[in-house]
């Protein structure tokens, strides 16, 4: 399930890694008694959309959104209830309507758009390595966290793959500053095969690591 917030016009300019700000609305609508902290996250949600970005910031509009998806419709709802108690975002914005999407049904090989950068990261002789299309072992790495989190959450983790679309173009790497930290990561379409109810779950929870603080959502 995923909820798409409209969002008002801001009063003040967006800073341009306003990601850590996202991730503290999220973690207030969920509530206090936050046990998603820490733990592999089922959820995901992206950036901002239907933006204007000029030299001093981020500025919204009339038809500026994102959204946030789960796999546990109750994580959906409580998400709900904690946006209906405190509608503001930040920067004077705030939500200002809501739309319920049920997961739509899909077949056994789907491409995905990506509406925030996938981050991988692997260890590497003591120290962390942040993986991207350009290496070798970036479908593999995928893959893996995802089968993990079908395993969560008690699903088949058997015969689902992850690739880069490679009819696209252009693939790029972003580098995401988050609270200070720099971050390598993936801008490209994946294809995804495997059981529908398998897709369905990738579009739920997105993709790759730190999907709990913005990365790796998908349309």
């Amino acid at each position: 399930m995923r909820l798409y917030l409209r969002l008002s016009p801001n009063r003040e300019m967006i800073p341009f890694n306003y990601q850590y700000l996202l991730t503290g609305c999220v973690h207030k609508w969920i509530g206090k008694n936050n046990d998603e902290h820490g733990n592999r996250s089922l959820y995901c949600f992206s950036w901002l959309q239907n933006t204007h970005a000029d030299k001093n910031g981020i500025s919204l509009n009339r038809d500026s959104y994102f959204f946030i998806s789960a796999h546990h419709v109750d994580f959906i709802k409580r998400v709900m209830k904690g946006i209906l108690s405190s509608p503001d975002v930040f920067c004077g914005s705030k939500v200002v309507g809501i739309q319920i999407k049920e997961t739509p049904q899909f077949s056994g090989e789907e491409q995905f758009f990506l509406n925030s950068p996938v981050l991988i990261r692997k260890r590497v002789d003591e120290k962390t390595k942040h993986v991207t299309f350009k290496d070798r072992d970036f479908e593999d790495l995928l893959t893996e966290n995802l089968k993990n989190k079908l395993k969560s959450a008690h699903l088949p983790s058997e015969n689902v793959s992850i690739k880069i679309d490679k009819d696209y173009a252009c693939p790029q790497t972003k580098l995401v500053d988050y609270k200070g930290i720099k971050n390598r990561t993936t801008w490209a379409p994946v294809i995804i095969k495997g059981m529908p109810e398998q897709i369905a779950f990738a579009w739920q929870v997105g993709l790759g690591q730190s999907t709990g603080i913005g990365f790796g959502a998908i349309k």
